[in-house]
């Protein structure tokens, strides 16, 4: 009979206690009845039928496999005989057909909870239930005065959040762009926007006769990816002395390692005085370029946009030390930072077209018009009707709409009868990303923590609230809500609600390509989990890594 559709194996592996050398061979040998051998049953791309799905059950019978999990994947281009739409009549019938056939050989089955191996999405999640994070308008108003003006919105799936208002911070009206500076490139270099590549890269700064005491540099990098070690130097005393040197990676510019793919590199600086800067970039085979360069007196956070997840690891494996990041210089004037005393909540003054009408005190104010919008990433790999936003990982509420949408469609349809060997609602390793922001944030990290984050809000944009200790101890505080409620509102969310239709939760615990949270808390709140094993690289080494960890540190027995 033609087959349509693919099986792809997942090794498994289980403890069998302690055993002699011949026991354990035994064992290895004929498998007691307690010990399962399960596979991944990947239906790839609607590649699918009744007579498949019973064929696939019955081998694996005979070879004693008694448990499989269905994942609904979707690969372009391959295996394109048949394309059985999801959610179809036939589809229901081939996912039917699959519970009851794997109850009459009591083999047990799992589903992945949506479309894809990462992670939880599907055309259902509504942008308002998506990941998100906090996106937000800057306007000056000047005062005294009656203002009515119309704040700018920065996209369509924007849910307001807060709008507030400071005092500007000292010296931002001095802060100098590249625009207006005198801008020397190497020989053969055109712009800042087309640097070279293999070769390091030289662009000096003149700011001509009037210097500036520089607190941060802001580099908008070109959409072109660029991976390089950068030095900043200023003249002083007649010679260039290097105050800086960083990393700028803006390597990838997928969505699940960075919701802004070009977010802006920001550095602290000492604070220093010159009229002429130097920046060096270091050969690389990812020079990319430089849309605009920044300097100003203004306090601003060493890399912001990695430290509120705004840009995550660029590649599969982020190490332990990934989101450390060393000591800012000590900011020599407060006044050049943001007061949170002065931070002052206006929404109650914001229509809900967005129009403020506000009477402005005395002097320069800075506001803020906060909200949340939604990453853009989707679960994947899936065909496209199947594809669709990824649900807010930070809110229970939303992971259980997300389960009644899809495995609690599959209870509704199925007869109980004919599904009796489903029980086990599976997740893969994690790929999504991050978000930093969800429904009700402002309450709950108050909660949490025992302080407002109100104040602090213009800290997720680099500026510095109070010094820069209480800002990246605010960070830090940001970073680690998220991780938490990644590990106990997700996982352990999807757990709850499996489990109150009866059904177990199965993960891989760990993530890349962006993981926002703790593989061994994040396991810990799932019922089983796993590793993979990988034949190149260094990516088995730390799955199976964090999988037997968890394990032992949480009593789970069973490792796969």
């Amino acid at each position: 009979m033609k087959r349509f559709h693919q099986l792809l194996i997942a090794i498994c592996v289980l403890g069998l206690g302690a055993c002699s050398s011949s026991e354990f061979e035994r064992n290895f040998q004929t498998p007691p009845e307690e010990v399962q051998t399960a596979v991944y049953w990947y239906w790839i791309s609607g590649n699918i039928s009744k007579e498949g799905v019973v064929e696939d059950l019955h081998a694996m019978k005979r070879a004693g496999i008694n448990r499989a999990f269905i994942g609904d994947i979707g690969q372009d281009g391959l295996y394109t005989e048949r394309n059985v739409k999801i959610f179809s009549d036939e589809w229901w019938e081939v996912m039917h057909t699959a519970l009851k056939t794997a109850t009459e050989l009591d083999i047990e089955i799992g589903i992945f909870n949506s479309p894809g191996w990462s992670q939880s999405g599907g055309p259902w999640v509504k942008p308002e239930e998506a990941m998100r994070y906090l996106t937000s308008s800057q306007s000056m108003l000047k005062g005294p005065q009656t203002a009515n003006v119309k704040l700018d919105i920065p996209n369509k799936d924007f849910q307001h959040v807060r709008t507030i208002a400071y005092p500007a911070q000292q010296g931002m009206s001095q802060s100098v762009k590249s625009g207006d500076m005198k801008i020397t490139l190497d020989k053969g270099v055109k712009s800042m926007a087309e640097l070279k590549n293999n070769e390091s890269n030289e662009i000096t700064l003149s700011l001509g006769d009037t210097p500036i005491t520089a607190r941060s540099l802001v580099i908008y990098p070109s959409h072109r990816p660029m991976l390089t070690t950068a030095h900043l130097q200023a003249k002083v005393d007649g010679e260039f002395k290097t105050i800086a040197d960083f990393k700028i990676d803006r390597s990838n510019a997928n969505l699940n390692v960075g919701f802004i793919p070009y977010a802006p590199i920001t550095v602290a600086l000492p604070a220093t005085t010159a009229s002429e800067f130097r920046l060096l970039l270091d050969a690389t085979s990812q020079a990319g370029g430089i849309d605009e360069i920044e300097l100003s007196p203004i306090a601003r956070l060493s890399s912001y946009a990695e430290k509120t997840l705004t840009k995550m690891c660029q590649t599969p494996l982020p190490y332990w030390d990934h989101y450390m990041w060393a000591a800012e210089p000590k900011l020599d004037d407060t006044a050049y930072g943001i007061d949170p005393e002065k931070v002052i909540d206006i929404s109650d003054k914001v229509a809900a077209d967005g129009t403020l009408s506000w009477d402005v005190p005395e002097g320069e104010w800075i506001v803020l018009h906060t909200g949340m919008t939604p990453t853009g990433v989707t679960n994947a790999p899936a065909t496209p009707e199947a594809t669709g936003l990824e649900i807010d990982k930070m809110s229970r509420h939303h992971v259980k709409t997300h389960f009644d949408a899809y495995i609690g469609e599959i209870l509704r349809r199925i007869p109980e009868k004919d599904r009796k060997t489903f029980k086990v609602v599976v997740q893969d390793s994690y790929e999504t990303g991050g978000q930093n922001f969800t429904d009700d944030m402002i309450k709950e990290f108050e909660a949490t923590f025992g302080y407002s984050m109100l104040p602090y809000l213009p800290a997720y944009y680099g500026y510095v609230v109070g010094d820069e200790q209480k800002s990246e101890r605010f960070l830090w505080d940001l970073r680690r809500f998220i991780a938490d409620r990644v590990a106990y509102q997700y996982v352990g969310g999807l757990k709850e609600v499996s489990n109150a239709h009866g059904l177990t939760t199965w993960l891989e615990c760990y993530g890349h390509w962006g993981f926002p949270g703790e593989f061994l808390q994040y396991g810990g709140q799932s019922d089983e989990i796993g590793g993979e094993f990988w034949s190149v690289g260094e990516l088995g080494d730390i799955e199976n890594r964090a999988a037997s960890s968890c394990g032992h540190i949480y009593g789970k027995r069973r490792i796969w």
